[in-house]
């Protein structure tokens, strides 16, 4: 067992998120809160009453009063002095203050030697620092952390897979003008399940420094210069791979020389990306400082000291070394959702809204369950793909639904994918398609129905949700 003085050494927080989730599924941050339990090891019981302030601009504007009560379990079998706790934990405070205190200074004086190098690159998007979900300003170095995520993610693809089925929301403002911009701690990120393209990019790439590879989140503007985040891995054979955050899409990177002649044939980019100001990870920071930031002319070799600007690694490491109140590593929680129950439960209220539909406009409903079922394959096909990039079991599908539709009749199918399992939002989604719209209002001779719901689950709250509805019917000439 520990003892007090060991456990006075960890100076990890514990951290306390208060979101409010409402009835139709969607979440609201509230408050986000650090606790310094450390005053337990005086008495091995504490009561206290917690302040709870708002979230960003409303930092300062409390939410509530929180009464907690901490005890150690087992009891300690000796307990510390409150002076002596209440000394460490100000000797703490006063080191990183110090430690924040001098990178300021350093992070200046970095800034003035880059301007130096071209007065324009003061338009460029260098991010040193960010605003927390608290109003602390913080190094953004300081959100990512190499994140292993034991047995629930396989492999660096489903890592990415599992990202981009968080829920994707800007920062809401209170009246006009630039985007408001707030980067929210991994913690509190997971336990929203949503968040801008910083936080997803700032959470991708610290799973793929978990996986081993060289991973940096970008910094920099996609189409119409709206600011963007993703993330780039560097391969050991130098290959360029952007990863967005957002879809899971991986895109190559080529870089394209300006000083060819223009009858030259180019390499086209696919990516939606435009600019790249600076790239940065749990270690080191760079900015661009190469003549142009367009992405497309952009050499990703952070070790040419006249195309990349770096920050010293050692004053990155030192502003965070010693564990602050918000280095903290979160762990990933395996997901609490029944996929079969789940599943099941998900279709069946889908069957009774296509019913009730139906019925409104007066028709009739018959399930066709056989055919619900030989959807499946496909469902597993399409989760597989998003995850690995690749096709299969396309073909015995395929095969499947020409032996199960007799000749003369017409087959139709319609796959969707949600992030969430709320039946109505999804049906009424559906229903704004065209093509799915006339499956489940289909008229003709022998119709019959199907539909196939598969959830497919992931760490946290994250979930991919892939419904089908199809139809079969005999065709009139």
């Amino acid at each position: 067992m520990v003892d007090c003085p060991s456990m006075l050494a960890i100076a990890d927080p514990i951290h306390l998120v208060l979101v409010r989730c409402d009835p139709s599924g969607d979440s609201n941050l509230l408050s986000s809160h650090y606790i310094e339990w450390r005053h337990v090891l005086a008495s091995g019981r504490v009561n206290t009453s917690l302040e709870l302030m708002g979230i960003g601009t409303e930092n300062q504007v409390p939410v509530g009063i929180l009464d907690i009560q901490l005890e150690l379990i087992p009891k300690l079998p000796q307990i510390l002095a409150e002076d002596v706790i209440s000394a460490q934990i100000a000797l703490e405070k006063s080191k990183q203050a110090e430690r924040e205190r001098l990178f300021l200074v350093y992070a200046k004086q970095w800034w003035r030697e880059y301007l130096q190098i071209r007065p324009s690159h003061s338009q460029r998007l260098i991010k040193i620092f960010a605003q927390d979900e608290n109003g602390s300003s913080r190094p953004t170095c300081s959100y990512i952390r190499a994140l292993r995520a034991g047995r629930l993610l396989d492999t660096p693809r489903q890592a990415a897979r599992f990202v981009s089925l968080i829920n994707y929301a800007k920062v809401p403002t209170l009246g006009g003008g630039e985007r408001a911009e707030l980067w929210t701690s991994m913690h509190t990120f997971l336990c929203l399940n949503k968040g801008d393209s910083e936080d997803h990019a700032v959470l991708l790439c610290g799973l793929l420094l978990g996986f081993g590879l060289d991973a940096y989140v970008c910094v920099g503007t996609k189409s119409k210069s709206a600011a963007h985040a993703w993330v780039v891995t560097i391969a050991t054979d130098g290959l360029v791979t952007f990863w967005e955050s957002l879809s899971g899409h991986r895109y190559i990177h080529r870089s394209v020389n300006p000083d060819d002649p223009p009858d030259l044939k180019q390499y086209k980019p696919i990516y939606p990306y435009r600019t790249v100001g600076c790239v940065f990870n749990n270690k080191c920071l760079y900015a661009n400082s190469q003549p142009t930031d367009a992405i497309e002319v952009c050499d990703f070799n952070f070790h040419n000291e006249s195309k990349w600007k770096a920050m010293s690694p050692d004053a990155i490491s030192s502003v965070y070394g010693a564990a602050p109140g918000w280095a903290c590593v979160t762990p990933l929680c395996a997901s609490g959702v029944d996929t079969h129950l789940a599943s099941n439960s998900l279709e069946q209220e889908l069957r009774s809204l296509v019913t009730d539909h139906r019925k409104d406009v007066g028709l009739t409903t018959t399930w066709n369950d056989q055919l619900s079922y030989l959807l499946t394959p496909a469902l597993a096909a399409y989760e597989t793909e998003r995850c690995t990039g690749v096709t299969s079991g396309t073909e015995e599908f395929q095969d499947a639904i020409r032996r199960a539709v007799p000749d003369g009749h017409t087959f139709k199918g319609y796959p969707i994918q949600f992030v969430h399992r709320n039946a109505r939002r999804a049906f009424s989604t559906c229903l704004r398609s065209p093509v799915c719209e006339e499956i489940i209002n289909c008229r003709g001779d022998h119709v019959s129905l199907a539909i196939r719901v598969r959830v497919f689950t992931y760490p946290e709250a994250a979930c991919a949700t892939w419904i089908m509805f199809a139809c079969k019917y005999k065709s009139v000439l």
